[in-house]
């Protein structure tokens, strides 16, 4: 049985993670596979995603993504609802933590002439000072004296737009005044620029919240007024509303209400 460069059988394996510390591609076994239904007030950033990816894998023009904004609201499980729609598709799915983007030239190099279609995941894509893993990422997704893989894209989800901390930001462009500014520069700032769709997710409002509250809780004879009061009692110390909180809110009812 032939299972490829990376030793995975990509016939069965719809999902991997690369692992650092022993320095492989480990197959997912048990995938979280997630319903689309499930998201709720991201029906924009939905579709715009669905589209590329369905672009991607029809060999018709597509572009990197990244998703960035406010957290909790749906930016990962975004991501993992491709896996859904689309691994009977020939989709397949690896992530790869940010201090390991210097690998992903050796990574494409393996699945460059496979006939599945990969996303190179990376989950809150942030650089600080003196991290030059930015410029292996560029190369990936743009291509140097090779072309890119045909059938590779990177998605990212951040919290932030520009991939670096404010005040960085805003040293970088006061030296970029300067005429001595470094290259290296210009390439940090123009980062998110690679990114062909970037999808921005608003902090989530309170209607949302508890909707998926009622989703979580859906079959359960509870009265909604008195969930909702204490959903919302439960968001006071959390930092605001959020899919996660609501998850958070479902394993805190089932313990101790």
């Amino acid at each position: 049985m032939a299972f490829g460069k990376t030793g995975i059988d990509w016939r069965s394996t719809i999902a991997a993670v690369w692992r650092s510390n022993r320095h492989f591609l480990k197959p997912i076994t048990q995938v979280e596979l997630i319903a689309p239904d499930s998201l709720l007030g991201i029906d924009e950033q939905k579709a715009l995603l669905y589209k590329n990816t369905e672009n991607f894998l029809r060999g018709k023009p597509s572009s990197h993504a990244l998703l960035w904004g406010a957290r909790g609201v749906g930016k990962t499980t975004l991501i993992k609802t491709l896996l859904t729609r689309y691994h009977s598709y020939g989709l397949r799915i690896i992530e790869i933590p940010k201090a390991d983007l210097h690998l992903l030239p050796d990574i494409t190099d393996d699945l460059r002439e496979h006939h599945h279609h990969f996303i190179l995941y990376c989950d809150d894509l942030t650089f600080e000072e003196g991290q030059t893993e930015y410029r292996l990422l560029k190369s990936t997704m743009e291509g140097a004296l090779e072309t890119p893989p045909t059938n590779v894209l990177v998605y990212a989800t951040s919290n932030r737009r520009a991939l670096l901390p404010a005040q960085m930001a805003a040293n970088l462009n006061r030296d970029l005044r300067s005429e001595q500014a470094p290259d290296a520069d210009h390439e940090y700032l123009s980062l998110a620029d690679y990114f062909g769709l970037s999808l921005s997710f608003a902090p989530m409002d309170k209607e949302t919240y508890l909707a998926i509250v009622d989703q979580l809780f859906k079959g359960k004879t509870i009265d909604r007024s008195a969930l909702h009061e204490e959903a919302l009692r439960f968001t006071a110390d959390r930092g605001g509303y959020s899919g996660r909180t609501a998850r958070h809110f479902l394993t805190h009812y089932q313990i101790y209400m």
